[in-house]
């Protein structure tokens, strides 16, 4: 079974591997190497009970991965509270095209649009799904305050952002101090060294860190870099998506040790 860590201060504990479910959704506009088939939800639901079994206790979700989040809420009936959930708001997809929108009439109509689509009355996550631009203009506050007001009525456990630059994510983790980031979401590999000093501000702050793009978008050759990745001091989880049981056996077995 995985190791479980703190999800920085939240009082969550994740596993040291997280399941992304882009690919239970959206299978245009991606930057996969190679095309798939949306699976079927009885695929998903197999892919579960492996994660499950792996002791993965980590889905990570938005709007804008097409029918991601229905049917992730449809495979979690009755089993809601094994799982710590993430979602996004900000960026929605349709047409082929993303869209985003950050004021805080958005924001909450995104997350109370995604509470429904997954079938829950709260999320363990809801991070702002950063666009790049967002992260230097003062709607990023005003985004994460319209998610903070929902987190002091119990539908998000945690805020903060899936980030797009280190500066973006210095931000944000500074944004910690006036209570508006308890997690942050990075890209942590070998093509994107410079993020290691946002995890390690992260870590200073007691900001959780969510790991993406450990394999550079299944552009990487092997599973090095989530080893490297999940051994990284503050890191708290690496999110990796796939739709290959035998993958995310031999991704949960690549960090075992770390």
């Amino acid at each position: 079974m995985l190791s479980k860590r703190p999800l920085g201060a939240t009082g969550s504990d994740v596993s040291v591997l997280g399941l992304g479910t882009v690919k239970f959704g959206r299978n245009t506009g991606v930057k996969y190497p190679q095309r798939f088939e949306l699976p079927s939800d009885a695929e998903i639901e197999t892919l579960l009970g492996v994660a499950e079994d792996e002791g993965v206790n980590l889905l990570d979700t938005a709007p804008a991965y097409g029918t991601s989040e229905e049917r992730v809420g449809r495979a979690l009936r009755g089993k809601r509270s094994r799982w710590v959930l993430v979602t996004k708001v900000g960026e929605s997809f349709d047409g082929g095209v993303s869209a985003f929108d950050f004021s805080a009439g958005a924001v909450a109509a995104s997350l109370v649009a995604s509470l429904r689509r997954l079938e829950s009355d709260f999320v363990d996550v809801a991070l702002v799904h950063s666009d790049g631009v967002i992260e230097s203009e003062a709607g990023l506050e005003d985004a994460l305050a319209e998610l903070a007001a929902w987190r002091t009525r119990g539908a998000v456990r945690a805020v903060g952002v899936s980030s797009k630059t280190v500066a973006g994510g210095l931000r944000a983790v500074g944004l910690s101090k006036v209570g508006l980031c308890d997690v942050v979401m990075v890209s942590l590999n070998v093509r994107e060294p410079a993020e290691e000093s946002l995890v390690a501000a992260a870590r200073q702050a007691g900001v959780g860190v969510l790991v993406k793009k450990a394999l550079a978008s299944g552009h990487a050759a092997d599973t090095g870099g989530l080893e490297r990745a999940a051994r990284f001091p503050g890191v708290s989880s690496v999110v990796v998506g796939t739709l290959n049981p035998a993958h995310l056996r031999a991704n949960c077995a690549a960090v075992a040790g770390a």
